[in-house]
């Protein structure tokens, strides 16, 4: 009988040791952290853990810059074209050409050293279009009701054309340089009037250029020459 119980003690004592040596196994298996040895195990990463930050230079998924990218063909990225486009000013246009007078021009009357008793006419186009110098200035010195001849040698093979900012001339021989002219005085005032296409009318409105102080000597030997697209053109004769 004794050796009876001492026979179902030492299997149950072998059958608690199977089992204890069992749940010490599944325990090490299935991630509850706990060793054969009794001891906890290392934590393992989960998907709940935070993720690592990103490397640097690289921006963080579902970011970007403000600009959008563009891939090139060379492999490197680049800003992409803006689509925003900026309004360039329309130019006005100059418009047709019109005939030079007095509302469009500015016109200077000097009087010159060489040729001596002469002036020069400078009449500068003030416009936004180009402007057409027809024939010869129209003088008329202090209260003359005639204006003087043209020096027909001096008619040039074209007329003159003055873009916006360009000036044309003309020179005006005041007085015999040898005393053969007659009737000479001094004036202080001084009207020029512009021609139409034909020649022979007066268009527009008149310039008035101003004279020296002491004013300009004349005498009947008076006269002009064609409008010129030079200057030298104008005081060679």
């Amino acid at each position: 009988m004794s050796s009876l119980r001492t026979s179902r003690t030492r299997l149950a004592g072998a059958a608690a040791t199977v089992v204890l040596a069992a749940l010490s196994l599944t325990a090490c298996q299935d991630g509850t952290g706990v060793h054969a040895s009794g001891t906890p195990a290392a934590a393992t990463t989960t998907a709940n853990s935070p993720s690592a930050p990103p490397a640097s230079g690289t921006a963080p998924s579902g970011t970007g810059s403000s600009t959008p990218q563009a891939r090139s063909t060379t492999g490197t990225t680049r800003p992409a074209a803006s689509t925003s486009t900026s309004t360039s000013k329309a130019r006005v246009p100059a418009g047709r050409p019109v005939t030079c007078e007095g509302s469009n021009t500015k016109t200077v009357a000097a009087p010159l050293n060489r040729p001596v008793n002469h002036m020069l006419l400078t009449v500068t186009n003030t416009g936004r279009a180009t402007c057409y110098l027809y024939g010869y200035p129209a003088v008329r010195f202090g209260e003359a009701q005639a204006v003087p001849p043209v020096i027909e040698a001096s008619q040039p093979q074209a007329v003159v054309t003055l873009e916006p900012g360009e000036s044309g001339y003309a020179s005006v021989n005041l007085s015999a340089t040898d005393g053969s002219g007659s009737n000479g005085h001094t004036v202080n005032s001084l009207t020029v009037s512009f021609r139409g296409r034909s020649g022979n009318e007066s268009v527009g409105t008149a310039a008035h250029p101003s004279l020296p102080a002491k004013g300009v000597y004349v005498d009947d030997s008076l006269k002009v020459t064609y409008w010129q697209q030079s200057m030298d053109d104008a005081v060679q004769w």
